[in-house]
């Protein structure tokens, strides 16, 4: 289980590596994805809060990337936050994620990546329920949720 000390260490010392990697152009992204997505996850932008479409839906599931489709969140711990992004407390696995500074904005915070293909999710703070206290804020354009129905069929 992560911790924000786990998290720190990331942002200091590097990322675990990911399972694998998907890179491709600038192009290429553009045309996978639509162009609020696209601003999002490859241009680091943020959706204004309270109007993700995944921000209120507690549907069971897996909240994978949008732009690689690599499992990022399960249903199982995401929580009702009041920040208007989608809220997670723990990613599916300890490699999915990955850790930057982030002083952008006057601020310092830690920006989370999907650490397959580099896509811009949103960021990571403190301030969660336990038992880690982690709060993944995330866009929901940068999540594309694959309904448990829909992944037993899969399988």
């Amino acid at each position: 289980m992560l911790t924000w000390k786990n998290v720190i260490h990331f942002t200091v010392k590097g990322n675990l590596e990911p399972d694998f990697k998907v890179e491709k152009s600038d192009i290429e992204w553009k045309q996978l994805l639509t162009p609020e997505q696209y601003r999002i996850t490859r241009k680091k932008g943020t959706e204004p809060a309270h109007s993700g479409a995944l921000c209120s839906s507690f549907t069971n599931g897996q909240y994978n990337c949008v732009c690689c489709n690599t499992p990022l969140f399960n249903s199982s711990i995401k929580f009702k936050s009041n920040s208007g992004w989608p809220s997670f407390t723990q990613p599916i696995k300890e490699n999915a994620i990955k850790y930057i500074k982030d002083t952008s904005f006057g601020m310092i915070r830690v920006e989370v990546l999907c650490n397959t293909c580099n896509a811009h999710l949103g960021h990571i703070f403190p301030d969660g329920p336990e038992p880690t206290g982690l709060r993944y804020c995330i866009n929901s354009e940068a999540l594309q949720l694959q309904k448990e129905k829909e992944k037993n069929n899969d399988e």
